[in-house]
């Protein structure tokens, strides 16, 4: 574990370190979740077209899909694992970079941002994988949006990487309950 852990620092001093001046207001604007706002526009738009008035269906499994995997991350992994962000890890902290002095919670594993995403990403691309041909650059947006937590230096790829495999799994979990629940109730062809 330690050696892993090791791994992570570097990585994350590589990834951390890859910042401008420039950058810097861009990635601390996407990290915010109304950044998000125009994909999850996009995302109702899309249900909107597909399930009419059914649209409450899909929209309950993806805020079951988000409180899912928030609370897995933040409410169970992030106190049980105590694991200290780089911002506040007190050997680290004075070598990370920071974007107006943002630092975020005390604990960091995993990473609820990229849980989130990720979750909401694979519920989205299931559902419309064989409408639209370009729907997998959701998974795209949500990898951005993860990245940001390691540019800001609130998180380590680790972090990231363990909280993108919940969001997908969960993405998945809630893309077969809302299946078999649309084929009990008839709403429309889930394939």
């Amino acid at each position: 574990m330690e050696s892993i852990a090791a791994l992570d620092t570097q990585v994350f001093f590589f990834l951390n370190g890859l910042h401008t001046t420039w950058l810097d207001p861009i990635m601390y604007y996407l990290t915010n979740t109304l950044t998000s706002l125009p994909v999850y526009i996009l995302i109702i738009y899309l249900l909107f077209k597909k399930f009419r008035s059914k649209i409450w269906i899909p929209l309950i499994c993806i805020i079951a899909c988000i409180a899912l995997t928030d609370q897995i991350t933040s409410g169970i992994m992030k106190p049980a694992f105590a694991r200290l962000r780089p911002t506040h890890e007190p050997l680290l902290a004075e070598k990370v970079h920071t974007v107006n002095n943002y630092k975020g919670g005390r604990f960091g594993f995993a990473s609820s941002h990229a849980a989130n995403t990720f979750g909401i990403a694979m519920f989205t691309f299931l559902l419309f994988r064989n409408q639209y041909r370009t729907i997998g650059l959701l998974f795209i947006w949500a990898g951005l949006i993860s990245y940001t937590r390691i540019y800001l230096g609130v998180h380590y790829p680790g972090d990231i990487l363990v909280g993108a495999g919940i969001g997908l799994v969960c993405g998945l979990i809630l893309s077969k309950i809302f299946k078999a629940v649309s084929q009990r109730l008839a709403i429309t062809n889930t394939k």
